[in-house]
């Protein structure tokens, strides 16, 4: 048994001789010279450099103004479309919702208790209450609000609603248009 320990360390010394650091000096001189030509693999693209620099000379500040002209209008078109439409989507703060109405005006009166500078909002949407503060443009405004109140109403959560625009005017019936029925 004795000898089977002798020759074990034996051979664990031996092979840690044969083990030797990676010095700076042995390794990378190795590579120092390598170089590989990899053009062949790599793919051929047409040189555009010239004809670039022909076309920036040939372009006249009467294009550029079209363009502006042009990108005024694609601009003037979706502002019409957006004040057209009469809901805006962003981010709200729910904070109850369930069937009990009871609970929901509790909470909405401990929400104005809690925070005064908030204004709750309920809404009865068929069979719930829904108890929601703030409407948010974004995901991440409506994250302090959630911060704040989570403290109060671990329930609480941000969700995706639409609200209706303040600037949105209904559009008035045309008198020559024709009458559906």
């Amino acid at each position: 048994m004795r000898k089977v320990w002798v020759l074990g360390l034996l051979v664990i010394l031996g092979s840690c001789k044969l083990i030797r650091p990676a010095s700076g000096g042995d390794g990378a001189s190795a590579y120092a010279a390598y170089q590989e030509d990899l053009s062949g693999s790599l793919p051929k693209y047409p040189d555009f450099t010239s004809s670039t620099e022909e076309t920036s000379t040939n372009v006249s500040s009467g294009s550029v103004q079209s363009v502006d002209g042009q990108l005024d209008e694609v601009q003037r078109k979706l502002t019409e479309k957006n004040m057209s439409d009469p809901y805006l989507s962003g981010y709200t703060v729910l904070v109850f919702s369930g069937i009990d109405r009871n609970q929901a005006f509790k909470t909405q009166d401990d929400l104005k208790m809690y925070f005064p500078d908030m204004t709750p909002e309920m809404q009865y949407q068929q069979p719930r209450y829904l108890v929601k503060v703030g409407k948010y443009t974004y995901k991440i405004e409506a994250q302090k609000a959630f911060s704040q109140i989570k403290g109060q109403f671990p329930t609480a959560r941000i969700i995706q609603d639409r609200f209706q625009r303040k600037e949105y005017v209904q559009p008035t019936p045309d008198e020559n248009a024709p009458i559906q029925n």
